[in-house]
């Protein structure tokens, strides 16, 4: 793609040089903060930024939920969204969303208005990528370093011409799409080998590597007929829980420590202020009931040594030796009958302790384990690299947002 014909100095240490016609604007003579309130209730359809997009939520029951929806604000179709707050915590996420639907979010997010002389579409592609080049992380104040109008409404925002902004935004939404398309189509591919993945495990597990062994009925759905030698335990027998020997933390204590540790939490994600440090060879499994439910791989995370996990794990440390084992099993475990609660469903301690695991012989343990390790590898590796494409992709489709909008490139 080619270039404009000349650039000038934005004044801006992370945009550089811009086309020489482009303007720089504080963000006041883009955006008015959006004040509308949800006081009367007259708006229910709740919306929610996931994975930078604002989406209609299905459930409203589901994660935290208010006890109103008076606080919320009412958003329409071109308002631009972002989650201010904990950026000293958070470097992972997507923090701005561009509205789709009439709706209400929640008022603990900035809501901006454009300024009707400019393109809503092209004004969320420049903060979207503000964001993704993590320059929004310079901005933050306070104790947990968050942003408020006050900083956005003197943010320098990039302005090309009316028709140049809906030429990039025209130009980056069917570009994006189609990059989209080919990460949902990796994604697609991910989820039909992890469900071949267990599918294996969960019969190497249950039914054994003898086809002719004798089987008996565990009374237990999810299990059926296992062979009649292996017995039936519950966690209480086969693991010491270590919940209670986590020592808290403070966040200046972890941010020291962090590159000492790996990090390990209830859904593989580590986006809790308070951690926790256990020095042991354990397995960990979330409370996280909807995670849980929804069957997410992997379920159950196998740490050594001396690491982080936060306080929504469980810390499981095997009786005998069968830690590899176990952490087979306790993937293909079926926990729906254990979880508790509508509005943020768990599995609490005392549940996990009652389900039950099918235990073979320790030599049966370890066949298993040797044979699910070969007829897994290759599955494992084409994960591995379905997941390099994505991440390819994913760089890719930030690397045309950021040159697009801040004018490296130019779109015809």
């Amino acid at each position: 793609m080619q270039r404009y014909d000349t650039y000038k100095p934005s004044g801006v240490k992370w945009l550089g040089e811009i086309p020489s016609h482009w303007e720089v604007l504080p963000g006041l003579a883009i955006f008015k903060e959006n004040k509308e309130r949800n006081n009367n209730l007259a708006v229910n359809t709740v919306l929610s930024l996931s994975y930078g997009k604002i989406v209609v939520k299905k459930d409203i029951d589901e994660g935290l939920v208010p006890a109103e929806y008076n606080t919320y604000q009412i958003v329409h179709p071109g308002y631009i969204i972002i989650r201010c707050t904990d950026l000293q915590n958070d470097k992972v996420s997507l923090r701005t969303g561009l509205v789709k639907d009439d709706g209400i979010i929640t008022g603990a997010y900035l809501g901006l208005v454009t300024n009707g002389k400019y393109n809503s579409s092209f004004m969320h592609y420049f903060l979207h990528a503000w964001d993704i080049t993590k320059e929004i992380y310079r901005h933050g104040n306070g104790l947990r370093q968050s942003l408020s109008w006050l900083d956005l409404r003197r943010l320098p925002i990039l302005i090309p011409p009316i028709a140049e902004q809906t030429a990039i935004a025209n130009y980056l939404d069917t570009a994006t799409a189609k990059i989209d398309a080919a990460i949902a189509q990796q994604q697609k591919m991910i989820d039909l080998l992890n469900e071949r993945k267990q599918i294996i495990i969960d019969r190497a597990v249950t039914k054994g590597l003898n086809p002719n062994a004798k089987m008996k009925d565990s009374g237990v759905e999810w299990i059926g007929e296992v062979p009649e030698h292996w017995n039936l335990l519950p966690y209480r027998y086969l693991f010491y829980n270590l919940d209670k020997l986590r020592m808290p933390i403070t966040a200046d204590q972890r941010s020291r420590n962090n590159p000492q540790y790996d990090y390990y939490g209830a859904s593989g994600v580590i986006d809790k202020i308070d951690y926790y440090n256990v020095d042991d060879k354990v397995l960990l499994i979330g409370e996280d009931g909807a995670n849980l439910l929804m069957r997410n791989l992997p379920l159950i995370y196998k740490a050594e040594g001396k690491f982080w996990v936060n306080n929504h794990a469980h810390i499981l440390k095997p009786i005998r030796d069968d830690y590899d084992y176990l952490a087979y099993v306790m993937e293909a475990a079926d926990y729906t009958l254990f979880i508790t609660g509508s509005a943020q469903p768990k599995l609490s301690q005392s549940n996990l302790n009652c389900v039950k695991l099918p235990i073979p012989p320790i030599t049966e343990q370890k066949q298993i384990v040797d044979y699910l390790s070969k007829r897994t590898r290759k599955i494992d590796e084409a994960i591995s690299e379905s997941n390099k494409m994505i991440s390819l992709l994913q760089e890719r489709k930030q690397i045309i947002i950021n040159e697009v909008v801040t004018g490296k490139i130019k779109v015809n």
